[in-house]
């Protein structure tokens, strides 16, 4: 099954004071990547630094204004896009399909079945 990837921003750091003539300058992103193929969910996460905004910026965007998909492009200005979902997608596979695996050691004894007599006799 094909693993479905979804992007979101946890969290946003801002400035509590003008930087260069703003306000609420974001200064740091947290983001998470995360894949499931519909049984198993892998993500990964990590946070960026934004570079603050130089006096009249005619892009700045209010932080009212910000939308996620503003943010993740920052974001991706800075993360691999392409790596991080090809990791989480290898995570969701080695989930389905662990490449290793630890089964009982061969010379060990497997556990006695324990059972009780609950029957009473007179």
């Amino acid at each position: 099954m094909a693993t479905t990837i979804t992007w979101t921003i946890n969290s946003l750091s801002t400035s509590t004071q003008e930087i260069n003539g703003f306000s609420e300058v974001v200064l740091q992103a947290a983001w998470r990547c995360t894949g499931t193929d519909g049984t198993y969910t892998a993500s990964n996460y990590g946070s960026v630094s934004i570079a603050e905004p130089q006096p009249s910026d005619p892009n700045f965007i209010p932080f009212a204004q910000l939308t996620q998909a503003e943010v993740l492009n920052w974001v991706w200005e800075t993360v691999n896009q392409a790596d991080v979902e090809a990791s989480v997608t290898a995570q969701v596979a080695n989930l389905a399909n662990p490449p290793v695996v630890q089964p009982p050691l061969p010379w060990a004894t497997p556990p006695a079945n324990v059972t009780t007599d609950s029957t009473t006799t007179n």
